[in-house]
Order: structure tokens, then C-alpha cells, then sequence
């Protein structure tokens, strides 16, 4: 206790600048606070600090050991709140955004629970497919289906994901199936178009990543569109597991060109750095990676 109180004050003393300030900020006496950093200089056997009447300056050494003193610290403070937040439950407004699709079917089902376990919190879900920003749109939480890309943003791993190309069997016993991506030309592919611009599909090959513009006859700005058309044998898609992984367990659709299947497209929790993140958002956060982690979860 003694070690821990000497660490304290001398963060303390170092962060306001001077022993009378750290004495009255913790309520004793300036002696006190001075007899503490003697003892800690003393079992160190090094000099922290350059003392005079009116200032103090950190030593080369005090200004090392101050680092390691502040991040011990805010590790003890973290683990703190972790502990007593563990009973506690979540309140206020939490406003979380989400791509349209997965959303409707991934985040918007689970969120019913989640009230349940924190009644005090008034929920907003923003479903669409743009990039949001978060800060000047005020959100708390984006879920995005992508790798973060943005510095000033944290984002958590919530579950894997990839995307693979899929048809219908119905589909594949008239068409054939594509060994190559070359054979992508003779196949009606199903595209994405998103403000008038197609997107291609993106793939590994020889160790690196390249992008096909595929051709087709039928093209959407709905991901769930494109998923009802393969379903019907219209062509081929290429769609997330989230989206397509019932399907694909049950015959209804098959993957092709699976050596070929680029990593990432991941599904990744998004907020802005904070010092202390509310316990609204953590919370959220830990119930999603927890109810996508559930074994069966993605067979549903």
C-alpha cells in the first residue's frame, strides 16, 4: 500500500506541477506529500525530481519511470471499472448504424435482448450502405463490413467473415461451373451498382489480390436483391457468408472458385478514440462478439 500511495504522489506532484497543489488535491498536508517522495526516491535509489521552493522539474530519470507510473495506472483504473461494470447495467442514448442488409438480418434481431439486459438505454439503429461519420453525425457505434481504415477510429473484431462467389445448382447444371477466373466471362454475373459505377470482384491469385469486372444482364444497388436472383438461378453472386452461409449448408446455393477466395471483409465494430469509453458502447459491443461467437449462430 505504502509503494502504491508513493507511485500516486508522485504522478500527482508531476501531472499539477508542485507538492502544495498535490497536497491540497488529495487533502494532507505538503510534508506528507514530500516525506512520500523521499521514501520513493530513497527505495529507488535514483532522483526523481529537482525540488525548489517554487517549481519542480522531473529528472531524465523521473521523466522515464513517470510513463510507466501513468499507463500502471490508467491499467488499474481500467481493470477497476471493468469489475464494477461486470453487475452493472447500461443507460442513456446509444446510436449505432449498420449496413442495411446485415443489419436487418444481424444486428437489428439482437438488439430486443440487449434491452432486456439494459432497460435504462434508449436505442437508435441507423441501417445503410454509406460510410457514416461518426463524429459529425453523432454515432456511437458503426458496424462496418470492412478493415479499419481510418486512424482516428477504433475498430473491435466482431466475427469472421469472407466473401465467395455462389450459384444455385439449378444455375450451375446449365452454365457449368467456372474453374478460373477467366471463365467469369461466360457466366451472367450478378453485380452490385451503387450510384451508377459498377463494383468488381475481388479475388487472390499468384499472392496477390486483383479485381474482375464481371458482365451480366442483371445489376442492383441491394445486396439482397442479387442474393434472391441467385437463389432463383438467375446467375452467378458474390456474397457475404453472412448473407449466403443458410443457404449454402442447405444446397439451396454452391460456392465455386473457393481457391481463389480473398481474405478480410471481416465484421468489425467502429467508434471514435476515447479516453474512457462509455459503458453503453462497451457493453454493446461485448454482447454482439459474444452472440456471433455462439457456435451455431451463423447457421441459423
Amino acid at each position: 500500500m505504502d509503494q502504491f500511495k508513493q507511485i500516486s504522489t508522485f504522478a500527482e506532484v508531476a501531472s499539477r506541477g508542485s507538492l502544495s497543489a498535490a497536497a491540497r488535491a488529495e487533502g494532507v498536508a505538503p510534508a506528507m506529500i514530500s516525506r512520500r517522495l523521499d521514501a520513493l526516491e530513497e527505495r529507488l535509489g535514483v532522483k526523481l525530481l529537482q525540488r525548489t521552493t517554487r517549481k519542480i522539474a522531473l529528472t531524465h530519470e523521473g521523466s522515464s519511470f513517470l510513463e510507466d507510473c501513468q499507463r500502471i495506472l490508467a491499467e488499474l483504473e481500467e481493470a477497476e471499472a471493468q469489475v464494477s461494470e461486470r453487475s452493472a447495467t447500461a443507460s442513456g442514448a446509444l446510436t449505432i448504424s449498420a449496413p442495411a442488409g446485415f443489419g436487418r438480418q444481424h444486428v437489428a434481431p439482437l438488439i430486443p435482448a440487449f434491452l432486456d439486459l439494459h432497460p435504462g438505454l434508449e436505442l437508435t439503429l441507423s441501417l445503410n450502405d454509406r460510410v457514416v461519420d461518426l463524429i459529425g453525425e453523432g454515432i456511437d457505434v458503426a458496424i462496418r463490413i470492412a478493415a479499419l481504415s481510418d486512424s482516428n477510429l477504433i475498430g473491435v473484431k466482431l466475427a469472421d467473415n469472407k466473401r465467395v462467389v455462389v450459384a444455385s445448382p439449378d444455375y450451375l447444371s446449365k452454365h457449368g461451373r467456372p474453374r478460373t477466373l477467366d471463365d467469369l466471362m461466360a457466366h451472367n454475373c450478378l453485380a452490385f451498382s451503387a450510384d451508377g459505377s459498377q463494383r468488381g470482384w475481388t479475388f487472390r491469385q499468384n499472392g496477390k489480390n486483383v479485381t474482375i469486372k464481371v458482365d451480366g444482364n442483371m445489376v442492383c444497388n441491394d445486396g439482397e436483391v442479387l442474393h434472391d436472383w441467385a437463389l432463383a438461378g438467375r446467375g452467378l453472386a458474390w456474397r457475404s457468408m453472412w448473407e449466403v452461409g443458410t443457404e449454402i449448408e442447405s444446397g439451396k446455393l454452391v460456392t465455386v472458385l473457393d481457391e481463389f477466395t480473398a481474405p478480410g471483409n471481416d465484421i468489425y465494430a467502429i467508434f471514435a478514440q476515447r479516453r474512457h469509453l462509455p459503458f453503453r458502447i462497451r457493453a454493446f459491443i461485448d454482447f454482439l462478439r459474444q452472440a456471433y461467437a455462439l457456435p451455431d449462430y451463423w447457421r441459423k
